[in-house]
């Protein structure tokens, strides 16, 4: 016997849904690999049940059959069974947010290599504040471009160390914390820039890493003006020593702790040492939890009635975020 007491509630596609209201038809949530993805239910039993399990994990806590099974980095186990696991799970207030394709492109790239030059990555949003209006504006245009989010440039004003003073600047914020948790996921799960890894999904092809470089370019470089090629400058070493194998260019990191600098010559590519490399646009949205504890829930009374559904294309769903499936 596997499923669910009548109030426990699942992840349903547009909000959350008692065991009880699932009815053939009804989209559920459930993770294929590491992305939240919908599935179908093609029918539903109630049975009676005399006891359950209270599974309690570090994030929630809900109460299942016994014999319903969750997923582990190591196979499929009975609840029961569970405590001292790890299992697979998602945060569920993310489940219901908009989700877009990447357009793959120079657009892409560009809008990639600017934000970790001179973005700001938050929760929920992501933006870009500087004093060049025409960066700003090709920033805005990279954004919409590759995600189809509307971005539009705010003039603002920003405090001054050097000068004293406010000065005008340009913003463009895009609130969506899928974007974010992409932009995090690129750069190594930490998006701030003294810590950010190189963000390899952008050597999926040239017109890719091209735009990368130009972006990143117009935040943290400068052209140079004896020479064909530009200068790239930041603190963050190990993102630069990445580059630089990308490009084939010997670096040097400042010795005195200061900002270092990567030399970008124009005829780089004829170096031959670009390598295209695969990488998923798409940001991963599942993780793991250790279940603190499971509880024998006797029923007070009447016994429970326990649902459990079958499902297409996927087997599994969630509850509370935590995936589970009836055994086989």
């Amino acid at each position: 016997m596997s499923g669910l007491p009548s109030k426990q509630t699942v992840n349903a596609v547009g909000g959350r849904l008692r065991a009880r209201e699932v009815a053939v038809g009804t989209r559920l949530w459930t993770l294929d690999g590491s992305r939240a993805e919908q599935t179908t239910v093609t029918d539903v039993t109630a049975v009676k049940a005399r006891a359950a399990a209270e599974v309690v994990t570090s994030h929630a806590a809900f109460t299942l059959a016994g014999g319903l099974l969750l997923a582990t980095p190591s196979g499929w186990i009975r609840a029961e069974d569970a405590a001292g696991r790890t299992v697979a799970w998602t945060h569920a207030r993310k489940l219901c947010r908009e989700r877009f394709t990447f357009r793959m492109g120079y657009a892409f790239g560009y809008f990639v290599g600017a934000t970790c030059a001179d973005g700001t990555v938050g929760r929920n949003y992501v933006s870009l504040v500087v004093n060049d209006e025409a960066f700003a504006g090709r920033y805005a245009r990279s954004l919409t471009e590759a995600t189809g989010l509307a971005a539009r440039l705010q003039p603002v004003t920003r405090p001054s160390g050097y000068l004293g003073r406010e000065i005008p600047g340009f913003r463009v914020r895009v609130v969506s914390s899928y974007l974010a948790d992409a932009l995090r996921h690129y750069a190594g799960g930490d998006a701030h820039h003294m810590r950010q890894e190189f963000p390899r999904v952008v050597l999926r092809d040239r017109e890719i890493f091209d735009g990368f470089l130009d972006g990143y370019a117009d935040g943290d470089g400068c052209r140079a003006k004896h020479w064909a090629g530009r200068t790239l400058v930041s603190a963050n070493v190990p993102f630069l020593v990445d580059l630089a194998e990308v490009i084939g260019a010997r670096f040097a990191p400042s010795r005195k702790g200061l900002a270092s600098h990567l030399t970008l010559v124009d005829r780089w590519a004829a170096r031959g040492t670009f390598r295209p490399e695969h990488h998923d646009a798409r940001p991963v949205e599942s993780g793991w939890v250790t279940v603190e504890s499971v509880r024998p829930r006797p029923a007070p009374g009447k016994p429970f009635t326990v649902y459990g559904y079958r499902l297409r294309p996927h087997p599994a769903f969630l509850v509370n975020g935590h995936l589970v499936r009836a055994a086989a």
